[in-house]
């Protein structure tokens, strides 16, 4: 097969065909769907040919479509669901709130709450406040580094997702045209109607290259207000930051005055305070979204107490104001704090466990069909890149094939198991052995096929 294939096949494939005989009743409300809303959904992401499933229920780590096809799921809402779907303790702790209020007009006792067992269990947060999405965390985190540095411009990682705002929707999936030199990448806009000064205010960095990224951070270090990077690529596919670049990261920003953010959104769940515990590496502001929220919208951001206090209203008119109707909504925040509770060392070891059997026994699913395939990730995050090439960075998946990828997907689909169409994944505290075994025995099957059309 064509290891640089770079799309999908134009006619059906096998599995394509198989994946529509199955999902009929999607298929109308996709269509339907259209009429309303661009592409039948909100989240672009969630669209692959030929339509995306409708699901309709969730328990545990099992998802009922519209047609009635049950799905193992290892995708936990794109890594949210680090309890799996429907976790009683969070369901009862929502309930309990719904009763009381949805959104109140003043502060809740439900924020105090969570707000102190962030600072508990992360030592970097010495102080946090709530948003309603990653992205609205992390376009606030990098404000606060404007104001309190007085500088403009940030750095961020090529392949690196920080959000859905201007600044940071740069270099996220660039093209091999668009890139430019591996050490020395382009800023290159990943949406049009970005404003036009997105791209000179960002700095891109290559991912796990230490010296190239130093180097390009000490010749702009007056100018940088912060770097963010994200210790696992998510989006990029799972692709964990090496320990020396993460070091380098911090010297060079503390030597330089610039500050050091970690979107933790998606890497939270790697250890008990976050990927910061895991590299033992103490960021000036960390980023969380996602599980943090418990099924429901929340995000968080927080740091040094000097940094966010530009946020405090108790002396006047705040440096930075920070509005919101539904910021700290109770909801999320019982379903965040019960989702947090129940997430302990022990959890975290099992889940930890879980994945990096999960990784090793898909790279000997594909070793023993022949199949070209690295399998990334850290901790119960695992991305798989249909490529001979070690992938260490961004720049190593360009090659990967996207065709054989989708039929992959596909496959998995007829077999009863979902994963991201990008080929990422995770595991939830719901997924034990049997569900592990599962999914690789059809896994096995998919490839088998592949292999021997």
């Amino acid at each position: 097969m064509d290891a640089k294939s770079t799309g999908v096949a134009a006619s059906p494939s096998r599995e394509e065909e198989l994946y529509r005989s199955l999902t009929p009743t999607s298929y109308e409300y996709y269509e339907e769907g259209r009429e309303y809303l661009p592409g039948a959904d909100s989240r672009s992401p969630l669209f692959h040919p030929p339509y995306p499933v409708v699901l309709e229920d969730g328990q545990g780590c099992w998802l009922s479509d519209v047609d009635g096809n049950r799905l193992l799921d290892f995708t936990g809402n794109h890594t949210s669901l680090v309890l799996g779907y429907g976790h009683p303790r969070v369901l009862e702790a929502v309930r309990r709130q719904l009763e009381k209020g949805t959104a109140f007009p003043g502060i809740t006792a439900p924020q105090v709450g969570l707000a102190g067992l962030l600072c508990e269990r992360v030592p970097s947060f010495e102080q946090v406040r709530f948003t309603n999405s990653g992205t609205e965390a992390t376009m606030n985190a990098v404000r606060a580094a404007r104001a309190f540095t007085g500088r403009r411009k940030i750095a961020k990682i090529e392949g690196g997702y920080n959000g859905s705002w201007d600044d940071v929707l740069v270099s996220t999936h660039p093209s091999g045209e668009q890139s430019g030199d591996l050490l020395r990448p382009n800023a290159a806009p990943a949406s049009l109607g970005l404003s036009p000064e997105s791209t000179d205010n960002v700095l891109v960095l290559p991912f796990n290259e230490a010296e190239a990224a130093a180097r390009l951070i000490e010749q702009q270090g007056k100018h940088l207000a912060a770097v963010i990077v994200e210790p696992v690529l998510g989006s990029a596919g799972m692709i964990a930051a090496e320990q020396g670049y993460l070091d380098m990261l911090r010297e060079v920003t503390e030597r330089l005055g610039i500050l050091l953010i970690f979107d933790e959104v998606i890497s939270f769940r790697v250890a008990y305070g976050g990927a910061q515990e895991h590299y033992s590496i103490s960021p000036d502001l960390t980023c969380l979204g996602k599980l943090i929220g418990g099924g429901f919208p929340l995000g968080v951001f927080g740091g040094r107490s000097d940094i966010m206090a530009m946020f405090d209203p108790t002396r006047g008119r705040p440096r930075i104001p920070h509005p919101g109707s539904y910021n700290a909504n109770p909801v999320s925040l019982v379903a965040g704090a019960t989702t947090l509770e129940l997430l302990t060392s022990e959890v975290i070891r099992l889940l930890n466990h879980k994945g990096e059997y999960l990784r090793r026994r898909i790279r000997e699913a594909f070793e023993d069909t022949g199949l070209s395939a690295q399998v990334t990730g850290l901790g119960s995050l695992f991305a798989i890149h249909l490529t001979s090439q070690t992938v260490r960075s961004y720049r190593d998946t360009m090659s990967a094939d996207a065709d054989l990828r989708h039929r992959i997907f596909l496959g998995l689909f007829k077999e009863g198991v979902l994963i991201d169409p990008r080929g990422v994944g995770c595991v939830s505290a719901a997924v034990g052995e049997a569900e592990i075994e599962r999914f690789v025995d059809s896994l096995r099957t998919v490839l088998r096929t592949l292999a021997n059309p």
